[in-house]
């Protein structure tokens, strides 16, 4: 029998969870505070409770298919995307600015990068995920100057949504994450477009897409940044709900006019944490039109919706059960980087941090 396991490295907590073919067999929540402290866990837990066929480990904005054993130095770095002055060991001007001791945590959970170079090291059948960026199937003129359109615990959420429900139908897969919001767009069951938390609507703890100008003004700004100016952030709570409500039908129906989509998956953290509000957002679809579908869970499974979309994906590679969901998102066509798409002035710079060289 196969038995698979998938990572979400999330903003409040590392999930992991273990399948032999599509059933819960074991998992397990680790806090960041945890993680800071050893960033070993995973590694111990994924020992114990193996041997595993395929591991899908924490992807951060995505590898192409890569596994951790030919994984470079320069593609751990392009899955946290962290500038050289904010790696560790880099002088900052403050706490907010180091990222691991960052309130919000500037890699997502604290000890990201400590944790998958101990996965990387382990000696485990661990293969990094791509992002939708990378994707064959989302167009090219969508990519231009785009990063986040859906980082891999993203499309780990389309995968459970595809697995779950098995439709055609053109969709839209809404994951509603303890910090970001993203929106992923399914054609004959592809991902052909995507609005990830740092390019599209406020999230519970950020701001999504950020103004120009006061990206400007508030420069220089810090990993951390993209995890502040969400609801939680909002003046008074009512005001952070109508922010985040309208900012979902407006995203909502603006890939409605491009896609036709009347269906609509939902998942997400923030479906536990504050359920009130991810369905007063839902509320503002008319039902009359749109179809809501909960993303659904595995059997016997309680951890985050990424964590059990990544396992999905690994029981696919290792080809189990799911083998269809990775042929259905291309997944072993996937290729470049997130940063492929640049066209600024400044971009060859700054692929220059991350050991890429110029074309």
């Amino acid at each position: 029998m196969i038995r698979v396991a998938g990572c979400d490295p999330g903003t409040s907590s590392l999930d992991i969870l273990a399948i032999d073919e599509n059933q819960a067999v074991a998992q397990v929540r680790i806090e960041p505070d945890e993680l800071r402290a050893d960033p070993t866990l995973p590694v111990q837990w994924l020992r114990e409770n193996g041997p595993f066929d395929v591991i899908a480990g924490p992807s951060g904005y995505g590898l192409p298919l890569v596994r951790a054993a030919d994984c470079t130095d320069a593609q751990l770095e392009l899955m946290s995307l962290v500038r050289p002055d904010e790696r560790a060991g880099a002088p900052v001007p403050s706490l907010r600015g180091t990222g691991e001791a960052s309130p919000s945590g500037a890699h997502g959970v604290g000890g990201f990068s400590a944790m998958v170079r101990a996965l990387r090291d382990s000696g485990l059948p661990v293969v990094f995920l791509p992002g939708v960026i990378h994707l064959p199937t989302v167009p090219v003129h969508r990519k231009l100057n785009k990063i986040d359109m859906g980082t891999a615990d993203k499309l780990c959420v389309a995968a459970l949504a595809l697995a779950q429900h098995d439709s055609d139908e053109p969709a839209a897969v809404i994951e509603f994450g303890s910090a970001f919001t993203a929106i992923m767009i399914l054609k004959d069951r592809q991902i052909v477009d995507g609005s990830g938390g740092t390019s599209g609507m406020i999230g519970a703890r950020s701001g999504g897409a950020w103004d120009g100008e006061a990206a400007y003004l508030l420069s220089p700004l810090t990993k951390a940044d993209l995890f502040r100016g969400g609801v939680a952030d909002a003046p008074d709570r009512d005001i952070g709900k109508a922010a985040f409500r309208e900012a979902f039908t407006k995203t909502v129906f603006g890939m409605l006019n491009v896609h036709g989509i009347q269906d609509i998956y939902y998942g997400g953290n923030l479906l536990r944490t504050d359920s009130d509000l991810v369905q007063q957002a839902l509320g503002e679809l008319p039902t009359s039109f749109f179809r809501l579908h909960y993303a659904g869970d595995l059997p016997g499974a309680w951890v985050k919706h990424a964590a059990q979309g990544a396992a999905i994906i690994a029981n696919g590679l290792a080809g189990g059960a799911f083998a269809k969901v990775v042929d259905w998102l291309k997944l072993r066509d996937v290729s470049g980087t997130a940063l492929d798409w640049l066209t600024h002035p400044r971009a060859a710079e700054v692929r220059g941090w991350f050991g890429e060289r110029p074309a």
